[in-house]
């Protein structure tokens, strides 16, 4: 069992049901979430000590937060209690050709309006081994952009394995916004989840030949992305195929060493909740890494983790190791016995 820590805000998800429009909802259902909680609960699912730093207020929604955290294992020593309101996202599920579609109310939310001066990164990195923080963090405020370089650079200092997910949102930030702050990350990052279009909108890559098959683009990139941060040892995306918004293919991609390994295209029908997927996928990929596992295991088992939730409303991934592993050797519908 590794110590991880991980930074980000959580959020109350409202989703509309069925197929409605968010403008025609007389009811909404509730679920809690965010990309650094959610890769939280994985990995805690998966058998880890994990601390989760963020800030909620001191109402209702705020214990209901602590709640769910401790619920699923993840520890809340450094869940800190303060401001006015927790943030918010409202889910307007997608159906058939039509996609989901987020409208976010987080402004002056709680952990939007967290200060350095509240964290004592030298007591939260005691003891980790893992330290995992995405995009979206920084993308909040100016204090937030300044926390997450401290706290990437003091977690390199003591010698910390690092993770940083893109997980690019137009919504919060410009990619130009994006492109200053991200590059200013990336020297202190081990583990990256980064995208072809993270590397050519945000990095400002040459796009690939076209003629080129997409894993010969993809590689291209993360070589290219290794030149420019030799400090970066491992990256993981996915090759996602939306036929509709119920039925996409999914294929994980992990480059180490000057290598790509790719799982197997996992067909997902019937989504159940997409959101959500990609955390898994990156919680896959540090607990392999955390496992030591081989390449083509460690991405099988991510890319199946990531398929698995799929299946199951909210945006934690509840699965347990065995169950992703027999999922992702015993394949799709299959009765386990």
């Amino acid at each position: 069992m590794k110590k991880i820590v991980t930074l980000g805000e959580i959020m109350l998800r409202l989703s509309v049901n069925n197929s409605e429009k968010l403008f025609q909802a007389d009811q909404l259902t509730m679920h809690y979430g965010g990309a650094e909680a959610n890769v939280a609960v994985s990995l805690s699912n998966f058998g880890h000590d994990v601390y989760f730093v963020s800030k909620i207020p001191e109402n209702p929604l705020g214990i209901a937060v602590e709640r769910q955290m401790k619920a699923n294992s993840v520890h809340t020593d450094y869940l800190m209690k303060g401001g006015e309101r927790l943030g918010t996202y409202y889910l307007e599920i997608g159906v058939g050709q039509r996609s989901s579609q987020v409208t976010y109310d987080r402004k002056y939310s709680s952990f939007s309006m967290l200060r350095t001066e509240e964290i004592n990164l030298d007591e939260v990195f005691s003891g980790v081994e893992l330290f995992h923080v995405s995009g979206i963090t920084p993308a909040l405020s100016q204090n937030l952009k300044e926390l997450t370089l401290l706290a990437l650079k003091k977690a390199k200092e003591k010698g910390i394995l690092t993770s940083f997910d893109f997980n690019y949102r137009a919504k919060l930030w410009s990619q130009q916004e994006a492109a200053e702050t991200i590059k200013e990350l990336l020297p202190f990052v081990d583990i990256c989840s980064c995208g072809e279009l993270d590397a050519v909108y945000i990095l400002g890559m040459d796009q690939a030949d076209h003629s080129l098959p997409r894993e010969e683009k993809l590689r291209y990139y993360y070589s290219k992305l290794i030149e420019m941060y030799p400090n970066i040892r491992y990256i993981g995306s996915t090759f996602r195929n939306i036929i509709s918004a119920s039925t996409n293919t999914l294929q994980g991609n992990y480059f180490t060493e000057g290598e790509l390994y790719q799982s197997k295209v996992f067909q997902i029908d019937h989504i159940v909740d997409r959101v959500g997927g990609g955390d898994a996928f990156a919680a896959g990929i540090l607990y392999g890494i955390l496992e030591n596992m081989p390449s083509e295991e460690l991405i099988a088992f991510a890319t199946a983790a990531s398929a698995l939730k799929h299946t199951v409303h909210g945006d934690y991934n509840v699965f347990s190791v065995d169950e992703v592993v027999t999922f992702a050797n015993n394949g799709a519908g299959k009765i386990v016995r």
